[in-house]
């Protein structure tokens, strides 16, 4: 798995973050969703590599990155926050530009470095996801039956204590599972899943986007502050939000 790469542990202000790099080229961050590792990518980035400088971490709170401090307002959790310590990553690896996807939560981290950096971000992709305030904007009953998890993951305690009762049950273990995902970012998945601490950062992801993230995106929309790098997205897997095309990214959400 990711043949050619290195892996380390880079050292920053706010903790320790699990990378891995290979390639050569321009520079290009990808950040994973949930409840996955960096080893999500593994079959993407060699074929990547050809072309670009990949560098591929786990995301604080994922894997074995650093799992933010609790604070008032989750915001060691937040995607600015998130974004920052990545930006530092990508710096202290020598990188003064970059371009950064991200997908699922990823994304979200992936929009905040692009809005918060604009100087250092080349371009952004976004592989299923929108705008956390413009998918609150847009919540009907329709989001809330499809998207419930957002919600139970904000409750406090109470979705550690649920996923960790049985977490193969609560995400998913099979013999096909591992054969899609392949064995080896198989492993590295239910070794997150199965970490409590891992899974309190994970939630505690969701429960940074109802506060602090979403009041990130509304100040941004209010300043009419938008991405400056070119955009590109994939939209959501499900389709609940009607509309929203890669202009809801191009504004942080007000497209």
């Amino acid at each position: 798995m990711f043949e050619g790469f290195e892996l380390s542990h880079a050292p920053l202000s706010a903790g320790t973050v699990r990378v891995r790099t290979g390639g050569s080229g321009p520079a290009l961050l990808l950040l994973h969703g949930h409840p996955r590792t960096h080893t999500t990518w593994h079959r993407a980035a060699p074929l990547l590599a050809q072309h670009y400088t990949v560098v591929c971490p786990d995301l604080p709170g994922f894997g074995q990155s650093f799992v933010p401090a609790d604070q008032p307002g989750h915001v060691g959790s937040s995607k600015r926050a998130k974004a920052a310590a990545l930006t530092e990553l990508m710096h202290q690896l020598g990188h003064s530009h970059w371009a950064v996807a991200g997908h699922d939560r990823g994304s979200y981290t992936a929009l905040r470095m692009a809005l918060d950096v604009p100087q250092h971000v080349t371009h952004l992709a976004v592989l299923d996801g929108v705008p956390i305030a413009e998918a609150l904007a847009r919540a009907d009953a329709r989001f809330a039956q499809e998207w419930w998890h957002w919600f139970f993951f904000a409750q406090p305690d109470k979705p550690e204590r649920a996923i960790l009762a049985d977490p193969d049950a609560w995400y998913g273990h099979s013999p096909e599972k591992a054969a899609q995902m392949g064995q080896d970012n198989y492993q590295d998945y239910r070794a997150a899943i199965h970490d409590p601490a891992v899974i309190h950062g994970m939630v505690e992801d969701y429960r940074a986007g109802l506060v602090t993230d979403r009041s990130h995106d509304e100040a941004d929309r209010a300043a009419g502050r938008q991405v400056q790098a070119p955009p590109w997205s994939s939209g959501p897997s499900k389709t609940t939000w009607g509309g929203c095309t890669v202009m809801c990214w191009r504004s942080g959400g007000s497209g």
